[in-house]
């Protein structure tokens, strides 16, 4: 709980930062377009407008996402962060659609601009601050596991490159009295799109669910693997619930001898430490093992051979052969690109039949979720 308080509080305090900056870099920015006649100025104080807006959504967010679980809602309410995040990604895409609007119509329609050294010597402050505030809000974002704070530091980076713009063209507007105002707002605006597109395609692709970080997944079975009773760790599945919640389900293949209150005290030590250490509730499934038996162990490697040579196979596991009720087991895990995948296990099953015709093979396809 401690945690949690301290990545509320991380996030309430950089948003805030945001707001107060992005509102004082706005009004500026704005008073210095108007004295300036600058589209492309005015656009990036607008923008800058749009950055304060998006850090009091976040904010919003994150107290909504902190309601506690309910009858209705039992894993809580972390998904809504993500929802915060799909918000701030619109209005970026959205300001950069207005920006590009305004600077094409510039063009067909110019004015003077009216440049002052001081109002470039403001813009280059401005570039600075910006730098600043998106390296410090992403970095916090990415240390609290915040989508909608790693959101807004890229807007401010972004921002930063908007000003740059401006920059230029406002030296070159005083230095060769050339105005590339109008240009230089397109340019501007194109940039702003593409951030928001992007942000927006990260952020929905969270909302659909995407492949847990190999790393992760990794670090689990690892951990897992290290008691001394689990022979093998399959079939990790972790559904995200919001940064701070996820659930999911794990195979781990036993030695067939092991006892119901033996796995009971294996499964309930790993539920614990996973939630311990990641967070994580964790389902146990159980795969009964018989591989150390010279016979079984002899086809294993045999099927197991075969089967690795087949194009789109990645793994076999949870093999296991009932000699009394003459019965054949495995499962096989089968990339993406295999459109028929049932089909595929067919022709397996056939293959292995003319070989062991006197047993029943039974193959379980399984879906390559994790690594």
């Amino acid at each position: 709980m401690k945690n949690k308080l301290s990545r509320d509080k991380q996030i309430i305090k950089t948003s805030v930062i945001g707001i107060i900056s992005n509102i004082l870099l706005s009004a500026f920015k704005l008073i210095i377009g108007l004295l300036s006649s600058s589209i492309a100025i005015m656009m990036d104080a607008i923008n800058n407008l749009s950055d304060a807006l998006s850090s009091i959504i976040t904010i919003i967010g994150m107290k909504l996402a902190l309601k506690p679980a309910d009858n209705k809602h039992p894993l809580g309410h972390g998904r809504i962060e993500y929802l915060s995040a799909l918000i701030v990604s619109s209005l970026v895409f959205f300001a950069g659609a207005t920006s590009l609007i305004e600077s094409v119509k510039k063009i067909f329609n110019p004015t003077t601009s009216n440049y002052t050294f001081l109002m470039v010597l403001f813009i280059i402050i401005a570039i600075f601050v910006k730098l600043i505030l998106g390296k410090y809000t992403k970095k916090v974002g990415e240390s609290v596991n915040s989508t909608a704070l790693i959101a807004s530091g890229s807007d401010a980076t972004f921002d930063a490159l908007v000003s740059a713009s401006t920059l230029v063209s406002a030296l070159i507007a005083i230095i060769w009295d050339i105005n590339i105002d109008g240009y230089i707002g397109v340019a501007i605006s194109l940039v702003i799109i593409k951030a928001g597109w992007d942000m927006l395609s990260d952020t929905l692709d969270r909302i659909l669910g995407t492949r847990i970080d190999s790393k992760l997944s990794k670090e689990i079975k690892a951990k897992i693997k290290d008691e001394d009773m689990v022979i093998g760790v399959y079939d990790l599945i972790l559904h995200n619930y919001g940064p701070e919640t996820m659930i999911g389900s794990v195979h781990i293949e036993l030695d067939e001898k092991i006892t119901t209150k033996e796995i009971y005290e294996l499964t309930r030590k790993l539920r614990m430490d996973m939630f311990d250490q990641y967070g994580i509730i964790l389902t146990f499934g159980i795969y009964a093992a018989n591989s150390e038996d010279p016979k079984v162990k002899e086809i294993m490697e045999m099927i197991n051979t075969y089967i690795l040579k087949i194009d789109g196979i990645i793994q076999m596991h949870a093999f296991y052969i009932n000699f009394e009720a003459k019965q054949l087991s495995f499962d096989i895990v089968v990339d993406f690109n295999i459109e028929d995948k049932f089909a595929l296990r067919d022709s397996i099953k056939d293959h292995l039949q003319q070989i062991y015709p006197t047993f029943d093979i039974f193959i379980a396809v399984d879906t390559y979720f994790s690594d």
